[in-house]
């Protein structure tokens, strides 16, 4: 089985009360809501890539304020060149706040729309669980990066 590992960073941006986020659109087509942030590319440093995909995504320029943590993923992807493919996910999660630019929607990216959530209505808002991940962190501060139930 082939193997793949896809590291990423994204950030937590809370402001009055609100999460900055943008929708995308998940493998059926259906939107969903994510975390600004993305893939890194080959030797860029996950503080550039966080930066980076942000002002791609939303328009703000991020000053990284703190680490998170990191959440890992396993699972088998359907086969793709006649093989199936065991991929990870290393997702590094950030705290940022917006130092400049304007709120926009991403053009002719992976991302269709940029917008902040009040913080209470996120819940109820169709979305990845990396959500979820990144609010418990950024909200219980685990001093290892790591969520209890994550630990092995």
């Amino acid at each position: 089985m082939r193997r793949t590992l896809r590291v990423a960073a994204y950030a937590v941006v809370v402001r009055d009360g609100q999460l900055l986020l943008a929708r995308a659109r998940d493998d059926d087509g259906n939107p969903e809501w994510v975390l600004p942030g993305g893939g890194m590319e080959h030797g860029e440093d996950p503080y550039g890539t966080v930066r980076r995909e942000l002002e791609e995504e939303t328009g703000y320029l991020v000053e990284v304020t703190g680490f998170l943590g990191i959440d890992s993923s396993r699972r088998t992807l359907p086969r793709r060149f006649r093989r199936r493919v065991d991929h990870q996910g290393l997702r590094l999660l950030y705290e940022a706040r917006i130092a400049g630019g304007e709120l926009r929607d991403e053009v002719n990216g992976s991302t269709e729309l940029a917008a902040w959530q009040p913080l209470d209505a996120v819940p109820a808002l169709p979305r990845v669980g990396l959500i979820d991940t990144a609010l418990r962190l950024w909200r219980e501060r685990p001093a290892g990066g790591r969520l209890e139930a994550d630990r092995e």
